[in-house]
């Protein structure tokens, strides 16, 4: 039988499949997430995310700068409090950890782009995104906060500030707060388009931000919709993002690939905790090779349309591929 086309003809070889191969990751695809913790020499290990630490701000350089040599060009930090309060005070602290981290930081690795996390969760007693009246988070009375700690972010050096707490305007008001201050240049990367997800599970013990009562679906999207996820985009564009990212990533394809048909804007993706901790999970159990899953996980976020992605794996990945 004679066939005019053979799709396996360009199958046969790994040059030739390397030569028609139409997504391709890159070190400099990725974004790695940190956790800032107070005290000294703390590297402190989170159970369920394997090789992934609470650091110290004296030892979160030499992690960094080990990223940076793997061929990481971005990281993104979390803070944790000393204290908590029900304001989250200490997020907008210029004594902070993620402040003296970010100063740290420049200083060690000055070519590193560094991302600060702007939310509250973290920081506050009762462990929801904002500031809570009679039970409710109180929308327009968090913007204030989040602004503040989004300035001091920026006073402390950061290049990136991105908003992860869902209040509706908060894009807005963080941008204004960083232009009247003379901080017209630090860019916002806004989790736009962020689900009430099971997925986060594992980032909620790593930065101890579950809620003590509730959840977080008032002011998280909810995971069965898709066409809320173009007007939350198309508002914070409205209001001065500069980045629009989609958490989680790849339960979350059809959203990334949508959007990117739809916005111009840089878009991100964030292969968040529990997806990183299936993997770990699956190859511990000698489920799944890890390394492959990987890759193919982080192929798929980015042919799905992410430009960037802000992955747990992000130094192992970069390793990896520089060494291919």
């Amino acid at each position: 039988m004679e066939l005019p086309y053979r799709p396996r003809r360009l199958r046969r070889r790994e040059p030739l499949r390397r030569l028609v191969r139409e997504t391709c990751l890159h070190p400099d695809d990725f974004i790695y997430p940190l956790f800032v913790a107070p005290g000294k020499k703390v590297k402190d290990p989170i159970a369920s995310m394997p090789g992934i630490y609470r650091w110290s701000v004296d030892l979160v350089s030499g992690e960094v700068e080990a990223a940076y040599n793997a061929g990481v060009p971005a990281i993104l930090l979390f803070g944790l409090p000393e204290q908590k309060d029900e304001l989250g005070s200490e997020a907008s602290k210029r004594t902070g950890a993620v402040q003296r981290a970010i100063k740290q930081i420049k200083k060690a690795v000055p070519e590193m782009l560094i991302i600060t996390d702007v939310c509250l969760c973290g920081y506050t007693s009762h462990g929801h995104c904002g500031l809570v009246r009679e039970g409710e988070v109180d929308n327009d009375a968090t913007l204030e906060l989040l602004a503040q700690v989004a300035l001091s972010h920026a006073e402390a050096g950061a290049d990136l500030v991105a908003p992860s707490d869902m209040m509706d305007g908060r894009v807005l008001a963080i941008r204004e707060a960083l232009d009247e201050r003379g901080f017209e240049m630090t860019a916002v990367m806004s989790y736009a388009v962020k689900y009430a997800s099971a997925f986060y599970g594992p980032f909620r013990e790593a930065a101890e931000s579950a809620p003590q009562f509730g959840d977080r679906r008032s002011y998280q999207m909810d995971p069965a919709n898709i066409r809320e996820a173009f007007r939350e985009a198309a508002l914070d564009i409205e209001e001065g993002a500069d980045i629009i990212m989609v958490k989680p990533a790849l339960p979350y394809l059809d959203v990334i690939s949508q959007l990117r048909g739809e916005i111009d804007q840089p878009l991100a993706a964030y292969q968040v905790s529990g997806e990183y901790s299936m993997i770990k999970a699956a190859a511990t159990n000698g489920w799944l090779d890890e390394s492959t899953a990987m890759l193919e996980s982080l192929l798929c976020i980015k042919r799905a349309g992410a430009d960037m992605i802000l992955t747990y794996f992000a130094k192992e990945v970069a390793s990896l591929l520089r060494s291919a």
